[in-house]
């Protein structure tokens, strides 16, 4: 791959862009600080000295997404249309994603990296009198869209699209903004859920687009009565015991697909049904919300 910041003379200039068409773009940026227990809790309850540790830092990092070229000598400065910062607090740590879009002639992958790096900065900032210890670690690029290049997603790396639930078996399930998942429990409303070992279904959309090829029509996400509806992770591939991060909380896969029940409502409704070969179950091990756009990140696999 030629590097296309260094002039005829061989010195940095800034790359030429005048010419690019202008295109849709978005960054997905995702970061982590690691602190004491006790610094979380504090951050979680709002018991910081200096105030809102969250809120001063979303609004650090949506400043720092707008500041960048000011920070990178050779970014452009980029008008964006949009700027996001949301947090995840562990009992350990705090997790950042920063989402910044543009239409434009380049990319905001740089804004999305300054926006997570300047909010994990600021929390270090806030907690700094309690917790010199903290850590900012993992500040990567998840996933970019638009330009010439393309889509960009992070191996061993996905995003839900959808979040679905139904109050009976046996039916189509819809979708909903949000979904909260309890230990030993799934998806709270939905008829699935309940201690055992199939708490929480998931299906991607690679499934969904291998029946749209095969002619069926007018599917919508829930239609396989999946939980989840999941991209970027084939997820019939993941052996059994495969741990996964899911927004804000934690999945341990129990089971890829399972026995199709007979004239059920989902075969009846789609004409057949892919759940019983690439559809995957998971129990939950860790409480939390999950909505569309969130992060699936594999954080280990048996026998790897």
């Amino acid at each position: 791959m030629d590097l296309t910041h260094f002039n005829e003379e061989g010195r940095a200039h800034m790359v030429q862009v005048g010419d690019k068409e202008d295109t849709k773009r978005t960054a997905t940026a995702y970061g982590r600080i690691n602190m004491k227990r006790e610094t979380a809790r504090r951050i979680k309850e709002g018991l910081v000295d200096k105030g809102d540790v969250l809120s001063v830092a979303q609004v650090a990092g949506i400043m720092g997404a707008k500041r960048t070229s000011d920070l990178i000598p050779m970014c452009h400065n980029i008008f964006l249309t949009g700027a996001d910062i949301t947090f995840n607090v562990g009992e350990e740590y705090v997790e950042i994603k920063g989402q910044v879009k543009t239409t434009g002639k380049t990319g905001v992958e740089m804004e999305a990296l300054s926006a997570v790096s300047i909010a994990a900065l600021t929390i270090y900032d806030m907690c700094k009198a309690m917790d010199k210890e903290m850590t900012i670690e993992e500040i990567k690029l998840m996933e970019k869209t638009g330009g010439k290049s393309g889509t960009f997603r992070r191996k061993g790396f996905g995003k839900v699209l959808a979040v679905n639930i139904s109050e009976k078996k046996g039916v189509v399930k819809e979708s909903v903004g949000h979904g909260e998942f309890k230990v030993d429990h799934g998806l709270v409303g939905d008829a699935h859920s309940g201690d055992w070992h199939r708490q929480v279904s998931l299906l991607g959309k690679e499934s969904f687009d291998k029946m749209k090829d095969a002619g069926v029509q007018g599917l919508k996400f829930g239609d396989f009565a999946e939980n989840l509806t999941t991209e970027g992770i084939i997820l019939y591939d993941l052996p059994v015991g495969t741990r996964m991060r899911i927004g804000e909380t934690l999945h341990e896969v129990t089971q890829i697909g399972k026995e199709c029940h007979s004239g059920c409502a989902i075969s009846k409704t789609v004409g057949k049904c892919v759940m019983p070969k690439e559809g995957i179950f998971t129990k939950v091990l860790r409480d939390g919300v999950i909505k569309p756009g969130d992060t699936i990140e594999i954080l280990d696999m048996p026998g790897l």
